[in-house]
């Protein structure tokens, strides 16, 4: 008897959790059903007078099961919350302005003080925080479930290879393996190193040569410290846009190099003009503090060594010095660079399966709605791939090379882009470098200029500087001006940015962002492609300004198909 009421307790006791009902139901049925046992007599004692040891053990399984259940659906909904809270500390955080003391977390500004910010330039020391933490993809692989994604990328790379080598196999009668594409893209290496050394040397002398010039004329023995800003300022924007910006492009042009080379010389180029700008942006208000106050008998000027590792680092913003971890892993760092020969064969493989055999024949047909309809459609997967494959193999893996081989512990070249709910958080976390350099150099001292009085025309100044460079990067790459990526980022990425805002929330607007995203590398190959082709089909003898303008693909194949009918 005391075995039957202990039972019945039990069974009042369980909770009613709506998650599962045939537990519940038998589990309801196997009370109700003991209580009517109950109230019958003993029929459900043994002859032996014992309970039946199977049905109690089910009914402690059952409830072993529900508070499983149950603590995982607890631990779920915690989490969910905790990341939720999580990010939006991170949003609001990222949004605040610095305000002018040296504390990580400082108090709100009045009214007063804010009015203050606007008549000085912020001081030396502000602006981003370096901090040591790993980049986001080192994290997620440790994790199984991530880790197997990467595996399907690798899995479809060997199918790329077992195509291709079939298939030459089937045409040639023998496997070829000659890489031809890898050979023509990165022609003339030697003339490429020799203007990168030329580059970076100039970059490493002219910048801190006149900086250091220019701090001296300040100390107080100059009569004249403003012309003497005048002029060094000159003689710096003019090597920026001489000897860092003309003399590369020259060499490039006259030389007619291949895409690849073009790019390391064009990126190379435009790295190293950031970078010197942000030396020269960081260190001028600490010499002009200096000249005010004559806090030191002399100015603090970075040494050689400093602007050295930061021509090096893996960030576009200068700082004296950056959290450094205390030993370099060699193997991480032979890890990386072989995952960016991988993703060079990778795209390799795209291009010779994907891109090339659709878009040679596709240039040789009449241009009509469906044809590009299609064309941009079947140009979506190898645009996403590239996408995929230029930000892993240089975001990911080539800087994080180069950070470990300098100890640089601020990993966070980007930001879980791929959970953006909107164009303006997947533009502030695609490319964290990128970013940086132009919120602090262009977003904030366009606002500083402007008294904080136009903030939509800085923001829309920071889209029309990264459409410029982008689309220069282009042009001067593939040789021809065919502004599709300039047209993107200020149509369409403007009106994104504004559409597709902050506020947007929700699985259904990160499909959108995926949506437009992919629908994007689609157009960009698809338009780009036919028009490398159209290059190549349809030279022009003699072009004028403004046939150099005009888009070659436009025209090419109504003057091909003319020849052939009069063939």
């Amino acid at each position: 008897m005391e075995n039957d009421s202990v039972l019945r307790s039990r069974c009042r006791a369980v909770p009613k959790i709506p998650t599962f009902p045939d537990l519940d139901n038998s589990l309801d049925e196997g009370c109700n059903r003991e209580e009517h046992e109950q109230g019958n007599g003993d029929n459900h004692v043994t002859a032996n007078g014992k309970i039946e040891v199977e049905h109690v053990i089910s009914k402690k399984l059952q409830l072993k099961r529900k508070a499983e259940y149950l603590k995982s659906d607890l631990m779920r909904q915690f989490d969910s919350q905790v990341n939720d809270f999580m990010d939006s500390l991170i949003e609001e955080s990222a949004s605040l302005e610095p305000a002018p003391v040296p504390a990580v977390f400082s108090p709100p500004l009045s009214d007063k003080e804010r009015s203050k910010l606007r008549h000085f330039r912020p001081p030396h020391g502000q602006g981003k925080h370096f901090v040591s933490r790993r980049s986001l993809l080192d994290e997620l692989f440790e994790v199984n479930h991530i880790r197997t994604i990467y595996h399907m990328f690798i899995a479809l790379l060997i199918l790329f290879i077992l195509s291709t080598l079939v298939v030459d196999f089937i045409d040639e009668g023998r496997l070829v393996l000659d890489f031809d594409l890898l050979v023509y893209a990165f022609g003339q290496f030697p003339l490429v190193v020799c203007t990168w050394i030329c580059m970076f040397l100039s970059a490493l002398l002219v910048p801190y040569t006149l900086f250091q010039l220019w701090s001296q004329t300040q100390s107080g023995s100059s009569r004249h410290p403003r012309l003497h800003s005048l002029l060094f300022g000159s003689v710096f924007l003019l090597y920026q846009a001489l000897g860092l910006g003309f003399l590369p492009t020259y060499v490039v042009v006259t030389n007619s190099l291949p895409p690849a080379s073009c790019f390391i010389i064009i990126l190379e180029q435009v790295r190293l003009m950031m970078k010197a700008h942000s030396f020269v942006r960081e260190n001028v208000p600490r010499i002009l503090t200096w000249a005010k106050d004559k806090s030191s008998p002399s100015p603090v000027v970075p040494q050689v060594s400093q602007y050295l590792y930061f021509l090096f680092a893996p960030t576009l913003i200068y700082r004296d010095k950056y959290p450094r971890n205390p030993v370099i892993r060699w193997g991480y760092v032979a890890t990386k660079l072989l995952q960016v020969l991988g993703s060079l064969f990778y795209a390799y493989y795209v291009f010779v399966r994907l891109c090339i055999p659709q878009f040679r024949s596709i240039s040789l047909q009449i241009f009509d709605p469906r044809a590009m309809v299609l064309c941009v459609f079947n140009s979506i997967l190898p645009g996403v791939l590239v996408l995929f494959l230029a930000f892993f193999a240089f975001l990911h893996c080539w800087l994080n090379a180069f950070a470990e081989m300098l100890r640089f512990a601020d990993r966070m070249f980007y930001k879980d882009w791929w959970n953006s709910t909107s164009f303006a958080n997947y533009y502030r976390t695609w490319n964290v470098v990128v970013h940086d350099w132009l919120y602090y150099y262009v977003y904030r001292d366009f606002l500083w200029i402007s008294q904080k009085r136009f903030r939509p025309a800085a923001m829309l100044f920071v889209f029309t500087v990264s459409a410029v460079v982008h689309e220069y990067i282009l042009a001067i790459c593939f040789g021809f001006f065919y502004p599709v990526l300039f047209c993107l980022f200020m149509c369409f990425g403007m009106m994104f940015n504004f559409i597709l805002h902050d506020q947007r929330k929700g699985p259904i607007w990160n499909i959108i962002m995926w949506t437009a995203l992919f629908l994007g590398q689609g157009v960009i190959i698809c338009l780009y492609s036919q028009e490398w082709y159209a290059q190549l089909y349809c030279p022009l003898k003699e072009p004028s300004f403004f046939e150099l303008l005009k888009p070659r693909s436009w025209s090419c194949q109504k003057g091909l198909m003319a020849d052939s009918n009069r063939l």
